[in-house]
């Protein structure tokens, strides 16, 4: 990867002298650092970056989450002033078509006032610059600062696989440890180690898995979880809506996801923290139960294939093809496949939706 990563020695000498971290620290530091953390310091998204996301493979991604957020609207009954709310915003490119789509509905854009939560000054920077200043955008630094005073319609696109998550490990001794992350002997190098002390049989435990053989890894966030009670709680009290689209699993499992990816290849997430993004599935039957003991009501997970088909993905990619070239032609027909096919992301992706209680069904879930 080139030079060491700056949060290396910081993490080395903190391990050192404090002992081992848990993965959920160590994912939380490589990520949000605030000087080394990845969000802050690198340049995730793009060609020139990591990974792209399916705002960035086509505009009809955005587009149609945009006229997803419209019928929303037009269904709680349109209400003058409304929050179109972006959690983890990327380059604005998202928002900036779905505020495009949203256009076909006058009052619906007229209502709306863009609220981008957004930590990085980096980022934030990138998406003034695609959002322009004519927009009306406000940006917040974390979920508790979304204004509180109207309905809110909330888009997150791979926004909880970032939240870390702790791992727990089975043991030859037969109990479950906590994964942490510390020193290999030569002082150096990071490895996982487990932490010494076993872990009482809590909740965090599912368990139909704690039986399972040693070494067995389980996985558990927190910090997903709370994310599913703090919107579900305010979509209780002042209206709205809520979707998130994200890679994960529908039940708990064995084994581990972590993953980290730099400049579009996967590689060891403990090599060069700060420099890779890090990521985890998300699970999203744990995502949707703290939901819903919250107060919201949920609808899904269905695939990122059948979702984006059923709000006419199809028909929109005919119409762009009509007005365009040849070549252009084949672009969205990549595009397309790529966002839908099972093979590439429209399986993996899934797509869940949270609503006040006594919501009818939003678009795209039957």
């Amino acid at each position: 990867m080139g030079p060491e990563a700056p949060l290396l020695d910081i993490l080395r000498r903190r391990i050192a002298a404090q002992g081992p971290i848990t993965v959920a620290a160590f994912m939380a530091d490589c990520l949000l650092h605030p000087e080394h953390g990845y969000y802050r310091s690198q340049e995730a998204i793009g060609i020139g970056g990591d990974f792209i996301t399916s705002p960035e493979i086509s505009q009809m991604f955005g587009e149609l989450l945009g006229l997803w957020a419209a019928d929303c609207w037009q269904k709680m009954g349109g209400p003058s002033r409304v929050y179109l709310v972006e959690l983890g915003p990327g380059r604005g490119t998202l928002m900036r078509d779905a505020l495009r789509a949203a256009r076909a509905l006058p009052p619906f854009r007229a209502a709306l006032t863009p609220v981008l939560i957004e930590a990085s000054q980096r980022m934030r920077d990138a998406q003034r610059k695609t959002l322009g200043d004519d927009v009306g955008a406000i940006w917040h630094e974390d979920i508790a600062a979304i204004p509180k005073d109207a309905p809110l319609i909330l888009l997150a696109n791979e926004f909880l696989d970032a939240l870390p998550v702790r791992q727990f490990q089975r043991g030859d001794d037969g109990a479950w440890h906590e994964r942490c992350v510390g020193l290999a002997e030569d002082g150096v190098h990071l490895q996982f180690q487990l932490a010494p002390r076993p872990l009482p049989l809590d909740p965090v435990l599912p368990p139909a898995l704690r039986d399972a053989p040693p070494g067995s890894i389980i996985e558990s966030s927190p910090a997903v979880r709370a994310t599913a009670a703090d919107i579900a709680v305010r979509l209780r009290l002042q209206g709205g809506a809520a979707l998130f689209v994200d890679y994960g699993y529908t039940q708990p499992g064995i084994g581990e996801t972590l993953q980290a990816v730099y400049r579009h290849a996967y590689t060891d997430p403990l090599a060069e923290p700060g420099l890779a993004d890090l990521t985890a599935h998300v699970d999203f039957a744990s995502f949707a139960k703290a939901a819903a003991e919250a107060g919201a009501i949920t609808f899904g997970p269905v695939t990122q294939g059948e979702f984006l088909k059923a709000l006419g993905i199809e028909m929109r990619a005919a119409r762009l093809k009509q007005s365009g070239s040849k070549t252009q032609g084949l672009e969205i027909d990549a595009a397309l496949h790529r966002l839908t096919a099972p093979e590439e992301m429209g399986t993996l992706f899934k797509v869940m939706a949270l609503m006040p209680p006594e919501s009818p069904a939003p678009a795209g879930f039957a």
